[in-house]
């Protein structure tokens, strides 16, 4: 399945003001930098995102975000 690379990027900010941090979205040469908190991680410029790198993408924010699996 793929899902949209907007709705990847609109979850981050939701959750990072319900938990009161910090959200930069910074668009680079070929990706987008997000920063939540004190994490910074890159997503690539496509339309559309395999879920499987989604689900990984949202995991790399679990320290901020209260643990693995967040985003479910």
């Amino acid at each position: 399945m793929l899902m949209k690379r907007k709705a990847v990027l609109d979850r981050l900010p939701k959750q990072a003001q319900l938990r009161g941090l910090d959200f930069e979205l910074t668009e680079l040469t070929r990706h987008t930098s997000v920063r939540v908190g004190r994490t910074s991680r890159t997503l690539g410029r496509h339309a559309e995102v395999d879920d499987k790198t989604a689900h990984k993408f949202f995991d790399q924010f679990a320290d901020e975000f209260g643990g693995k699996g967040w985003w479910r």
